[in-house]
């Protein structure tokens, strides 16, 4: 059963979720698609299942991103890094999982799986921006948040599909963009 949900996380990250066929899966596991139907009857149970196996992997990028007591006070280049790095990794990690966690295209109810985890992000980074703008509306303050999030995710499939060196380039383009994006709001 693992070798089958690694490879459909592999197929996910390369193409999609809509893209691949239970075959495409199968083939990629090394197994007929017959004993791929003996574990999960359809694409959407293999994804639910995989889901659930990420979840866990995901919350725990979260905390680690967030985990700090201090992020109001330290500087914003170590705020970027501290909330930044621990993402990547994730997503570098499980190179599928935006295709299950931020796909649009997934099945409903799939994408209803992973709505609380995305709205505990947004809001630990509601939360961290209230803390660093206390200037700004709640209004203002969940839109940011949302713009900050959406930065982030932009450009994360690029991240995780490029090479070692164009990675950290990406990685490094990524957090001025959110460094300029969140410096602003604070002087704001």
């Amino acid at each position: 059963m693992t070798q089958i949900l690694d490879a459909a996380l592999e197929l996910f990250g390369e193409q999609g979720y809509r893209a691949v066929s239970t075959n495409a899966i199968a083939a990629r596991a090394g197994i007929s698609p017959g004993s791929l139907y003996q574990f999960f009857p359809n694409k959407e149970a293999i994804a639910e299942a995989l889901s659930m196996r990420l979840v866990e992997s995901f919350r725990a990028a979260h905390a680690s991103a967030f985990e700090r007591t201090d992020l109001a006070e330290i500087g914003l280049d170590e705020l970027v890094d501290a909330v930044i790095d621990p993402l990547v990794a994730f997503n570098v990690a499980h190179p599928g999982a935006k295709a299950l966690f931020a796909d649009t295209d997934m099945p409903a109810g799939l994408a209803e799986g992973t709505r609380p985890l995305q709205a505990a992000l947004l809001g630990r980074v509601d939360s961290v921006i209230g803390v660093r703008a206390p200037q700004l509306s709640a209004a203002d303050r969940s839109r940011s948040a949302l713009v900050a999030v959406q930065i982030v995710r932009a450009m994360t499939g690029a991240i995780v599909a490029a090479g070692e060196q164009d990675r950290a380039a990406l990685v490094a383009e990524t957090k001025r963009a959110l460094r300029g994006y969140l410096a602003e709001l604070e002087t704001t």
